[in-house]
Order: structure tokens, then sequence, then C-alpha cells
């Protein structure tokens, strides 16, 4: 199955635009979202917290202190990865100036190669913390030095989402190698920060009318870029991005007979939305604007929901709260179906097409070990396919790094 089903282009965000938005602009803009029932935290943290995209430190060394322990699932889950070819110290970069990706693979010019050496760097980042042996490290600082000193540009018409998924996994990778490896010269990590600041902010920073997954995704790259670069312009306009399109995408019985519409998208009709959620006319709690698409896709957009919320609360700015009766809903219904529970009629014609992927657990721990919330399908769902592997995009290892993890 091709990641590259999207076949809608959405316009391209300006090379430079994010870098003219003052940091008042993007306060504002983030001010003007309310969050459910009006509860929410403010802007960014004064002080970022580090490693803090999806991991930060005391969930790695709870993953490392369970993997040395043998204690399952995080053996197993080490096992998987430690086998997998994203960890293999082997592993030649293959970086390009232009990576250019179009819909439906066509063209595929870079795209798989750079997504996999950013999950690779990603992988080899959490293998060096949980070993300690400087092998992976250095491995993961070549992958990341290699892009570093070549990209310049993504084209094509999937641009922003594979600028979205590479972008949501370097900054985990960087955050981990530079706050924890004292051997990434300084030069180089400031050549990777330039590199994020140039190539890969722009092009996701102002987000997609696209389907709901683009905008997500793009926004998880966005946020976790911030973090890296300690740039909290950036970080304020992601949360405004996450904030207005989460509502957009999870429906709740309490949003009304149709669902919400994302800030900038013109949808202003009910034959529009009705369009733009797949031709569903029943709407019920925890539908997505994707569901009645394929699950595969409606996997994209709540993993990078669960990784904003996450990266969020490890920066002291929880954003759970404020999506969490959307996402636990949302997890639930799908994880239903996914066990095996018939569809009925009045829900995408009766038939929910593919699979989810390894994608419940951070918002599982979150929600249900972190905030008590029951969620036995959810539960039964992510247990019974542990441990996690990756969707080979943006998504890698969450149940050694996430699973029963309250740090």
């Amino acid at each position: 199955m091709s990641p590259w089903r999207d076949g809608s282009d959405p316009k391209r965000s300006r090379r430079n635009a994010l870098l003219a938005v003052p940091l008042l602009a993007a306060s504002l803009l983030a001010a003007l979202v309310a969050g459910p029932g009006g509860g929410r935290a403010e802007a960014a943290p004064a002080a970022f917290v580090h490693p803090g995209v999806l991991v930060s430190r005391g969930q790695l060394d709870f993953t490392r202190e369970q993997v040395n322990a043998g204690a399952q699932p995080w053996k197993g889950a080490y096992d998987r990865m430690m086998a997998s070819k994203y960890a293999s110290l082997s592993r030649v970069p293959k970086p390009r100036s232009v990576v250019e990706c179009g819909s439906y693979s066509n063209p595929n010019n870079g795209c798989t190669d750079e997504r996999e050496d950013a999950i690779a760097a990603y992988t080899l980042s959490l293998a060096w913390y949980v070993t300690r042996d400087s092998r992976y490290a250095q491995k993961a600082i070549e992958l990341m030095d290699a892009w570093s000193g070549v990209i310049t540009d993504h084209t094509n018409s999937n641009a922003p989402l594979q600028t979205g998924w590479a972008g949501s996994s370097w900054p985990r990778a960087a955050e981990i190698i530079r706050y924890t490896y004292t051997g990434w010269p300084q030069a180089r990590v400031d050549r990777f920060r330039t590199m994020l600041r140039t190539v890969y902010l722009p092009e996701v920073a102002n987000g997609s009318h696209s389907n709901g997954n683009w905008e997500l995704s793009m926004t998880e790259a966005a946020l976790g870029i911030a973090v890296f670069l300690e740039d909290r312009a950036a970080y304020d306009k992601a949360v405004a991005k996450f904030r207005g399109r989460v509502p957009a995408y999870i429906y709740l019985a309490s949003d009304g007979a149709l669902p919400k519409a994302a800030p900038g998208s013109g949808l202003d009709t009910r034959d529009e939305i009705v369009r733009y959620w797949q031709g569903q006319t029943t709407f019920v709690d925890g539908l997505t604007q994707e569901t009645c698409r394929d699950l595969t896709h409606t996997g994209y957009g709540l993993s990078a929901i669960s990784h904003i919320a996450e990266t969020s609360r490890i920066q002291g700015q929880d954003l759970y709260p404020e999506v969490a009766d959307r996402l636990r809903h949302a997890l639930g219904l799908h994880a239903k179906y996914e066990l095996g529970a018939a569809v009925p009629s009045q829900l995408c014609g009766g038939t929910l097409k593919d699979h989810l992927g390894p994608v419940t657990e951070v918002g599982f721990n979150a929600l249900h070990h972190r905030m008590g919330y029951g969620m036995t399908n959810t539960q039964n769902l992510t247990e019974s396919r542990r441990p996690a592997g990756t969707d080979n995009l943006f998504v890698a290892w969450e149940t050694l790094t996430h699973a029963g993890n309250s740090r």
C-alpha cells in the first residue's frame, strides 16, 4: 500500500512566511482559539525542556530501566527495534538537495530515503540512550549531518506532507543526541538548526487546507522544530493550528448537527462539510474527518494529535485536557471496529477500509494511565498488537517509549 494516496494539491506556504511573523503576532493568533470549555494553557514555556520532543529524559530513563531489567513489553519492543533496518550501524545516508514527492508516489525522488533516514536517526538515538554505546549516537549524527549539509527544498504536490513526516522525526533524534551526548560538534548542531529553520519550518508552519492528517502532521513537525530551535513564536503558532484543527477533525455530539470547520477552510455550507467528511451524513462521538476515507489516514491524524499533546505536556503546557474527550472517543470508536465489531450501515455505508497502524500507544498511555479514563476497546487493541513497530513514515517504537510510562 502506497503512503502517497492523497491526491490533493494544497497551496504551498511561501518559503519565508514564518520568518516574518513576529512573536507578538503568533501569541495573539494562539489567543484567538480557545480550548473546549474555555479552559486552556497559555503561551509557550518561558524555558524549553530538553530533551522534549515526544519523549522526555524521565521517559527515556524509564524505558532504559525497563529494558535493562528485561521487563515486558519493553524488552520485546526494544528487541524488535534493534532487529530493524533502522538500527543498523552500517546504514548509508542518502541525502539529496531537492526532495520531490508527487501524489501516489509519483515521482518519488528521495521521499522514502528522507523519511527512513529520519526514522533511523531517531531509532539510533533511542538505541544510544538505552545502551550508552556511542556508535549509535555517532551513526545518528552521521545521518543528521548528511542531510543538513545537502537539502535545500521539497517540491511537487506532496511536499507539505513529506516535510511534515520527515520534520516530525528529525527533532526527536536531534533532541536526544544534543542533550544526552557530548559528541555532536556545535558547528554541525548549528547547521542542523539552520536546516530545520529554513527548509522545514516555512513549509509546515502555515498548515494546509487538505485532509486533516496533512495539517496535523505538519503541525507536529512545526511544534517539534520549535522546541529544538527554542522558538516561542513558532511554538505558539503551532499550538494555535492544533487548537483550530483538532475540533474540526474529531466530532463530538456537543458540536451540534455538523462537525466544526477548521479556521480558514472556507467550508460554509452543510453540503461542503459533508463532502469534506467523505460524504458521511450521520455523525457520532469520535468520528473523524477521514474515517470514511480509510483507517490508515485516520491513524495518521490521531497519531499526530497524540504526539503534539505529548510534546506540549513535556514542555509544561499540557494540551491533553483540551482534546481528551475527542481523542478518547476517537481511539475507542476506531478500536472497536478494528477488534471486529460489525460496522453499522449508517457509518461509512457499513464498511471501513484499511487499519489504524501502530498509533494508539501514546494517546492510550496519556488518557488511561495518566488521566484515568477507562478505555477498554483501545486497551484491548493496543495490548493485542504489542510491541508496536513503525509505519515507516513518522511513527516508531511507541510501545518501547510510552507503554505504561507515566513520567
